[in-house]
Parts: C-alpha cells; structure tokens; sequence
C-alpha cells in the first residue's frame, strides 16, 4: 500500500476545497492547505546540504503565516534534517510527517494551487506520492471567482489561458505518470460523490471510508457550508447546486470568449457547448472591444507564465 504523500493540483475555485475536506476526513491522511512549499521555497535558498543555506530556509519558513498555521517543532525539524538527506523535498516531508504524527494519521497530503507546476519535481522525490488535480467547467470556475470577488484580475481571456494551461498539464503529467497522478472532473466528485471517492482511494492506495463523506476532518469547512461562492449551504452537503451556475452569472460575451478559444477541451471533458446568441449590440461591444481585450489579456498572461 502506498503511504507516499498525497498532493492536491489544480486552479483555485475548482473543487481543491472539496477534495481537501473529504480527504482530510479519512482516518489514515492528515492534510493541510496552502502551505506553496514547492512554489516560494523549493531551490530558492541554494543547496541545503550547506548550513547556512539551510538556516536561510528555515529562517524563512518561520515567518511564513501558512506553514506557522501547522504549528511546527522548529527545532524538531532542524534536528531530524540535519541527521539525514539535506535536501528540499525531504525538509518539506518532515514538515507533514510531524503533522501527520501530531494528528495520529500515517499519512499527510497537501492542498496547495498549481501544485501541476512541480509534479516532476514532486514524483521524482516521493516515489510513492499521489497527485490528485482538480478540474471544473472554465465557465463556471470564472463565473465562481466573479460571484465571490466581484472582480477577476484579467477578465476571461486570462481566465481561459489559465485553465488552458492548467487542463494541458493535467494531460502531459497523467500521460507521464499514469500510475500516479489523477485528473479529477468537480462536477464528477459532487455528482457522485460516493462513487468517485471509491475510485479515488483506490488510486491512492488507501481503504474507502464512510466517515470521509461526514467531512468531519475540515470542520470549517463543513460547518460553513463548504467553500462556494453563491452563498452559505447545509452543514456538511456537497451540492450541486454550482454547475451551469454560469449561465446565470457570466454575460454571453464572456461565455462566446471562453467558448471560443477553449471550446475542443470543454467538449473533450464531457461538458456541453452553451449557445451564446449576442444581441446586435452586444455583437458590436464584443467585437470592438470584449474580442480584442480578452485576447490582449490571454497573451499577456501566458507571457508572464513564460517568463516564471
């Protein structure tokens, strides 16, 4: 049986909370959130195997507010490390393994967005680890980040080329790895929800449990109602009440945009076309201006991406 770590992939507002609730309701796997050890720490201090590197490191994880929230033994964790390989995956292993520890769990998973940007990285150091990678309707994620902040930073055409780039990695590493990382629809998960953790479990190597649909192991998240953005739900339902959601919320502009230029994926995961039929003027804002907007800020976003 696999006792690797289990990492949790995807873009925020793509059922990442969900899957991070259910799993960390299983009485075998202690998971933490957002923790972005791979993102802002890993090879950004040199090679730990020199301590002042290390110290440098450490130094820096003890000001970092997400790894304080898993009230760490610092010097616990100094102490293990330096007795064995100095390296960043094991440093960050030390970090779950003593949460793992502290909550009488034998294995720890992390929850961390965009964690598909390190999966070589990540499977190349955990031989036995699980990646997990959340997707959901482009439409209905964008119009999930708009219900719950207003405003998204780049309109659609970022939102697009994000979850373009995001769904094409879920494809190159689950063709790479196919024995270990997992591509996981949200509306799949909230449909069937018994079905897919069954399935899930026994990817991950680990025995289904009913008490993972209790979501007992998050308990903010299910006394809050989950984690969505049209408001406050039932303790400890998962509902679908959020898909096609878009069509309420996303103007058709916004839908056409999507529509247009991620339409080959949308059908290849089994999601549905929506017609957008724009009015004559509507039909003319988006070709002045939505069209050649959304295109500027698609560009720019997978130029930034480039340049990380």
């Amino acid at each position: 049986m696999s006792q690797g770590p289990i990492y949790i992939a995807g873009l925020e507002r793509s059922g990442t909370s969900l899957i991070y609730a259910l799993l960390a309701s299983h009485p075998g796997i202690a998971m933490f959130r957002r923790t972005y050890m791979w993102t802002y720490f890993y090879n950004r201090y040199g090679d730990l195997a020199r301590p002042e590197n290390f110290e440098r490191c450490l130094a820096a994880m003890r000001r970092y507010k997400r790894i304080l929230a898993l009230e760490p033994d610092f010097e616990q964790i100094r102490a293990a490390f330096l007795r064995g390989e100095r390296s960043y995956a094991r440093l960050f292993a030390l970090f779950g393994e003593q949460y793992a520890a502290r909550a009488g769990k034998a294995r720890w998973g992390d929850k961390s967005l965009n964690t598909e940007r390190h999966a070589d990285a990540i499977l190349a150091a955990y031989p036995s680890a699980r990646i997990v990678h959340m997707i959901r309707d482009p439409r209905d994620r964008y119009a999930s980040a708009l219900a719950r902040w207003k405003v998204s930073r780049g309109g659609p055409g970022a939102a697009t080329a994000m979850w373009l780039w995001s769904v094409r990695q879920a494809r190159r590493n689950q063709a790479r790895y196919p024995d270990r990382y997992r591509a996981l629809r949200y509306e799949t998960l909230a449909e069937r929800p018994e079905e897919t953790l069954r399935e899930l479990c026994a990817f991950l190597g680990e025995p289904f449990a009913p008490e993972m649909l209790s979501l007992e192991g998050a308990a903010y998240f299910r006394d809050k109602g989950g984690n969505s953005s049209y408001g406050q739900r039932d303790r400890g339902v998962i509902s679908t009440s959020s898909i096609g959601r878009f069509r309420k919320v996303l103007p058709r502009g916004a839908i056409a945009f999507i529509q247009a230029f991620a339409g080959d994926e949308i059908r290849a995961l089994g999601y549905e076309i929506e017609p957008a039929r724009l009015s004559g003027a509507e039909a003319v804002r988006y070709a002045a201006v939505g069209y050649p907007l959304n295109v500027a800020r698609m560009l720019a976003w997978r130029g930034r991406e480039a340049l990380q």
